[in-house]
C-alpha cells in the first residue's frame, strides 16, 4: 500500500467490493436509461447494451491486472501519473475529479424527479426549482454523512440496500415478461434510426453510464483486504452481474409498452418515469409503488457510492504530488479522508445548480469517464514494457490486444458522445492544462525533470486535438462532412496510432518505482505480522 494511505482501513471482502459495484450500477440508469435508450434506437437499444457490456468488459479486464499489482485509492488517476508521468497524471485526474463529483448529484436529481412531486421542477423549463435544488443539495448531505464515520459502515449500509436494489429490477423482469407485446420489436423496424442510432445511444443514453459501476472496486482497492485477489474478481463479477440486469429490463420495457404509445415512432415516446408509468398503464399498481420504492433507493444507493469513490479520486490526485496537499489527510480513527470528503460535499452541492435534466447530465459525464478509463489500457502496457517481473497477482493473458480493443472502443464511446459532448471536454482538458503549468510554476518538485513530464504528454494532447476535429466534421453532432461510416474508420485507425504512442512515449517514473517498492515492503510486513 502507498505509504502515505496507511490509515485507510483495510476491511472491504470480495462480497462488499462487489456489491459496492453493484450499488454504484443500479441508479438512476434502470429508471431512465432504458427510455432514453429506446428514444434514440428503437429495439435496437438491446444491441447498444450487448455493445457496452463487450466494450467495458475490455476496459474492466485491464484494470483487473492493474488494481491487483497496484491497489491505490483512486487509482485510476494514480496509474497514468505512474506511466507517463505529471502532465498526462494531472489531465486525467482533472477529468477524473469532475466525471465523479457529477454522479452524485446526477443521482440526487433522479431521486427527486422520481418523486412527482408538484413544484420541485418547472413545468416550463424542467430544471429543479429553488425548492427542488435544496432536497438535491439535503440528499448529497446525506451522502456525506454516510460516507464520514468510516468506509466498513459504507459497506454494511450498501450491501444492505444493493440486495434490495437487485431484487427490485429481477422482480420487474419476471412481471413484465408476462405483458410483452412482440410486434413493439419490429413496430417502425428493430432499428429505426440505424446502426448510428444504436452507437449514439451507447454513449448518450445511459448506457456507458450505468455500467460503469465496476471502477468502484480499483478506487477503493487500498481499503480491500485481499487486493490482489478480490479486486479483479469483483470488477468482472459486478460486470456480469449489471450487465445481465440491464439486457433483461431493456428487453421487458420495449416489450411491455402498449403499442398504441408507439404510433409516433420510438423517438416520440415519453414518460415521466417509465417503468413506473407503463406498470400502472398495465394495471399492475403494485410494482408501480414497488418502483417507486426503487425510484428512491437506487439513486441513493448510487449516489452515496460514487460519493467515496469522488473522495478516494480527490485523496490519489493529491498522493500523485500536485493537489493540495490538505487533500491527502486521512482521519486515523476512522480511515477516512475528510478533508476529500469536504471538497466532494463542496463540487456536489456545486454541480447542482448549472445542470439540466438527467439525460443531458449523463452524456458529459460519461464521455468524461470514459476519456479517464481510455488512459488504463496504455499505462498497463507501459508497466509490462517498463517493469515486466513485478508481480502481477493476475497476468491477463493477451493484454496487448485487450488493451488495444480497449482503447479503441474507448475513442469510439467518447466520438459517439457528439460534438456537443466532445467540445466542452475536449475545452475543460485544455484549461487543465494551463492550470497545470501554473502548478508547475509554484512548484520545484513539479519542475524536476519537466522536460521529460512534457514529453510523455504530447500524444495525449496530440490524441484530444484529433478527437475535437473528427467530432467536429464527423457525423454524430458535427456538421457531416465526414459521413458515415467512414468517420468511425478514421477514429479506429486513428486510435490505434495514439495507442502505440502512448505506450511508447511512457517511461519508469520514480513513482512507479516508489509504488512497486511499497508495496512490496507493505506485503513483507503483513507476512510477518501474520506469522507472529
Amino acid at each position: 500500500m502507498d505509504v502515505k494511505n496507511r490509515n485507510l482501513r483495510r476491511s472491504l471482502s470480495m462480497l462488499d467490493l462487489t456489491l459496492i459495484g453493484i450499488g454504484a450500477a443500479i441508479g438512476s440508469g434502470w429508471l431512465f436509461g432504458v427510455q432514453y435508450a429506446a428514444n434514440d434506437a428503437g429495439p435496437g437499444a438491446i444491441v447498444g447494451w450487448v455493445i457496452g457490456a463487450v466494450s467495458l468488459i475490455f476496459i474492466a479486464l485491464v484494470y483487473a491486472e492493474l488494481s491487483s499489482m497496484l491497489p491505490a485509492a483512486g487509482g485510476v488517476v494514480r496509474y497514468p501519473d505512474y506511466s507517463h508521468g505529471s502532465l498526462v497524471g494531472f489531465l486525467v485526474s482533472v477529468a477524473t475529479l469532475i466525471a465523479y463529483s457529477t454522479i452524485p448529484p446526477i443521482e440526487g436529481e433522479a431521486a427527486v424527479q422520481y418523486l412527482g412531486i408538484k413544484g420541485l421542477f418547472s413545468s416550463k423549463t424542467g430544471l429543479p426549482t429553488f425548492a427542488g435544488w435544496l432536497l438535491e443539495a439535503l440528499i448529497i448531505a446525506g451522502f456525506f454523512f454516510i460516507n464520514y464515520y468510516g468506509v466498513k459502515l459504507l459497506a454494511r449500509i450498501n450491501n444492505l440496500v444493493t440486495i434490495v436494489k437487485i431484487i427490485i429490477p429481477v422482480v420487474t423482469i419476471v412481471t413484465l415478461a408476462f405483458s410483452m407485446h412482440v410486434s413493439n420489436f419490429t413496430s417502425h423496424g428493430f432499428a429505426p434510426y440505424g446502426f448510428p442510432g444504436i452507437l449514439s445511444a451507447v454513449a448518450t443514453s445511459g448506457i456507458i453510464f450505468s455500467m460503469l459501476g465496476f471502477r468502484q472496486a480499483v478506487d477503493l482497492s487500498a481499503e480491500a483486504r485481499n487486493p490482489g485477489r478480490d479486486v479483479p474478481r469483483a470488477i468482472v463479477l459486478e460486470l456480469i452481474v449489471v450487465a445481465a440486469i440491464y439486457i433483461l429490463v431493456q428487453v421487458v420495457f420495449i416489450g411491455a409498452i402498449p403499442p398504441g404509445y408507439l404510433a409516433n415512432g420510438w423517438a416520440k415516446l415519453s414518460f415521466s418515469g417509465p417503468l413506473v408509468d407503463v406498470s400502472m398503464i398495465l394495471g399492475l399498481t403494485w410494482l408501480a409503488w414497488f418502483m417507486r420504492f426503487s425510484a428512491v433507493i437506487s439513486p441513493l444507493g448510487a449516489g452515496w457510492v460514487y460519493f467515496a469513490s469522488t473522495a478516494r479520486v480527490a485523496l490519489g490526485f493529491s498522493n500523485n504530488g500536485y493537489f493540495w496537499r490538505v487533500f491527502e489527510r486521512i482521519d486515523e480513527r476512522t480511515g477516512i479522508p475528510r478533508a476529500a470528503m469536504w471538497l466532494t460535499l463542496v463540487l456536489g452541492i456545486v454541480w447542482t445548480g448549472p445542470f439540466p435534466l438527467w439525460s443531458k447530465l449523463v452524456a458529459f459525464a460519461s464521455s468524461a469517464s470514459v476519456l479517464t478509463y481510455m488512459i488504463g489500457p496504455v499505462s498497463a502496457m507501459a508497466f509490462r514494457k517498463h517493469v515486466p517481473d513485478a508481480r502481477r497477482p493476475v497476468r491477463m493473458a493477451g493484454l496487448h490486444w485487450i488493451s488495444l480493443v480497449a482503447f479503441i472502443v474507448g475513442s469510439n464511446i467518447v466520438y459517439w458522445s457528439g460534438w456537443a459532448n466532445v467540445e466542452p471536454l475536449m475545452i475543460l482538458e485544455f484549461v487543465a492544462l494551463l492550470v497545470y503549468l501554473g502548478f508547475v510554476a509554484r512548484s520545484k518538485s513539479l519542475r524536476e525533470d519537466l522536460g521529460r513530464h512534457l514529453k510523455a504528454g504530447i500524444w495525449l494532447l496530440a490524441f484530444m486535438v484529433f478527437m475535437l476535429v473528427v467530432s467536429y466534421y464527423g457525423s454524430f453532432g458535427g456538421n457531416g462532412d465526414l459521413a458515415y461510416p467512414v468517420d468511425l474508420y478514421v477514429v479506429i485507425l486513428g486510435s490505434i496510432g495514439f495507442f502505440y504512442w502512448g505506450v511508447a512515449s511512457s517511461w519508469r517514473t520514480k513513482a512507479l518505482s516508489a509504488a512497486i517498492d511499497q508495496r512490496d515492503a507493505s506485503e513483507g510486513e503483513a507476512a510477518v505480522a501474520k506469522m507472529s
